[in-house]
């Protein structure tokens, strides 16, 4: 029986005796990734549909800056994050290096382009559709803003599981600010790294295993979305087309 054999029948053991570490190190990396994404949403989604129904002057200047944000290294931003929070910078009074709070922020900042972009082009979309019928009812930058987000929820919602899975995935930004610190900041991607370094294989295979899953049940949930919104179009225009029987 090979090395790669043996990793992973080990590695399938530590998941069906749902081994102590193995659980918690998932736990604090789905933990991390929702606080992300629930900072970041707050503020993408807002930030987002603004800018999708607003035009003002330095727009395209501000698109194209978010726009570039969307391919910034994650170490990138653990960097900034590090010297934010280190003793010596500004924010080093918090005391929040190396420790929970820090990756959040870390994950947070790098989703939050994301969310944002991806918002911004969907609330545009459906500003070029509904925009001109809007503003002749009086709704303001605001008021449309807010009818178009809600009536792309479910597309919207498609990019929070996204940008979810955009955190989870992440390695360089966390371990930077992190410190990978056994029990504390230690989360699925920095534990493979760490784990593969030391030659425990089968620990990073079965946290590879997971991943593997908790990403794949996200895109699963995306198409299925995808799927019921397009049956839901399609039921709406069918309905639309029926004739008036009662005339």
């Amino acid at each position: 029986m090979n090395t790669l054999t043996e990793s992973a029948l080990t590695a399938l053991r530590l998941i069906a005796a749902l081994d102590p570490t193995l659980i918690d190190i998932v736990k604090l990396s789905l933990a991390v990734s929702a606080c992300a994404c629930l900072l970041a949403c707050s503020g993408g989604l807002v930030l987002g549909a603004w800018l999708g129904v607003a035009r003002f002057a330095g727009r395209g200047a501000v698109l194209t800056v978010l726009n570039t944000m969307l391919a910034l290294p994650s170490v990138v931003v653990g960097l900034v994050v590090y010297l934010l929070l280190s003793r010596s910078g500004p924010l080093g009074f918090l005391g929040w290096l190396f420790s929970f709070k820090a990756m959040v922020v870390a994950q947070a900042i790098l989703v939050l382009p994301v969310v944002t972009a991806l918002t911004r082009q969907v609330v545009e979309d459906a500003e070029r559709s509904h925009g001109e019928q809007l503003r002749s009812l009086g709704a303001g930058t605001v008021m449309r803003s807010l009818l178009l987000v809600w009536d792309e929820r479910f597309a919207l919602l498609t990019i929070l599981i996204a940008a979810f899975g955009r955190a989870v995935s992440e390695v360089g930004a966390v371990m930077v600010v992190g410190g990978n610190i056994e029990g504390y900041t230690r989360v699925m991607t920095t534990a493979i790294a760490l784990e593969t370094s030391k030659g425990d294989l089968p620990l990073a295979l079965a946290l590879g295993i997971i991943l593997l899953v908790v990403v794949l049940v996200l895109n699963t949930l995306i198409s299925l979305l995808r799927r019921w919104r397009e049956r839901r179009d399609a039921g709406i225009a069918s309905w639309l087309r029926m004739p008036d029987l009662t005339t």
